[in-house]
């Protein structure tokens, strides 16, 4: 097998980013030949031992093309994390599966294409965005006094035959934040505090994502309880082939709910803690001598 690794990304970002040239970095320093290639190039990918997703942040609007991609990577050569997981994730109905395997989620209405624009938040400050999305574009927070705005939103993303979720917007976040939990090879790594993203009035974030205020912080007992349930929640055949998960996790009066469980594209953070990039190749270098 080939120890080649590809690190792909989107052809915005053909460098990567700071934490994916920090990964680079540590790979190539221990000998393992590392290159970023952008997922949609014309590539032999079976030159490559491994390729491990990073920032393919522009496969939303191009779903079918990117599991498409999936699947042919993972047909030829070692894929991380899997397409199987690719599929899974990047629809997040997968909330309402693992609401329904007992995890506490952020309260979520899916509205499908033929339904109608209304939910049931339009009298709360509630969040509207498509099912499949990335870096919080077309994504909108709404308040009550916003419903005809919030049904144009839903209804145009649902008339271009994109599947919507409606979530009452949790305002407990605007004080305490998001908090990121990072696992790397099935172990706990670090967390980070991600400032509050939404606010009031916002317009429909332009480019690739939303710059996020991102700070190190120690989880609660009950934030690290919360985060191991949910992966130990995710399908037995999925949670096998994980090289990196993210669980976000926002606050309520009642404990920590589930926003998002990122296994796809996630931001891992690993230029806030060096320590996790050589984590993160030490999986990397365990799959390719497996």
């Amino acid at each position: 097998m080939s120890k080649r690794v590809a690190v792909a990304t989107a052809a915005e970002v053909p460098e990567l980013d700071d934490e994916g040239r920090l990964l680079l970095a540590v790979l190539t320093g221990r000998g393992v030949p590392a290159e970023p290639v952008v997922w949609d190039a014309d590539v032999v990918w079976s030159d490559y031992g491994l390729v491990v997703v990073r920032s393919t942040w522009d496969y939303a609007e191009r779903l079918p093309e990117f599991l498409a991609w999936a699947a042919h990577v993972g047909g030829v050569t070692q894929l991380l994390n899997t397409a199987e997981v690719i599929g899974w994730n990047t629809d997040k109905r997968y909330l309402a599966e693992l609401e329904r395997a007992g995890v506490p989620i952020v309260p979520t209405q899916f509205l499908e294409p033929g339904d109608g624009p209304r939910h049931r938040y339009e009298d709360v400050e509630h969040v509207v965005k498509p099912v499949v999305s990335a870096g919080s574009r077309d994504t909108l927070r709404l308040g009550p006094d916003e419903v005809r705005r919030s049904h144009d939103h839903a209804g145009s993303l649902l008339a271009a035959g994109r599947r919507v979720m409606v979530q009452p917007y949790l305002h407990e976040v605007d004080e305490h934040g998001e908090t990121a939990l990072l696992y790397v090879g099935g172990r706990f790594s670090h967390a980070m505090r991600k400032g509050p993203l939404l606010t009031a009035g916002m317009e429909l974030v332009q480019g690739l994502f939303a710059q996020e205020e991102m700070t190190p912080r120690d989880p609660s007992p009950a934030e690290r309880e919360l985060a191991d349930q949910v992966l130990a929640a995710v399908p037995a055949t999925l949670a096998a082939d994980l090289l990196y998960a993210r669980v976000d996790l926002l606050p309520t009066p009642e404990g920590p709910r589930l926003l998002e469980l990122e296994l796809t594209e996630p931001s891992l953070f690993l230029d806030h803690h060096p320590p996790a990039a050589e984590a993160l190749a030490d999986a990397i270098l365990g799959r390719l001598d497996g």
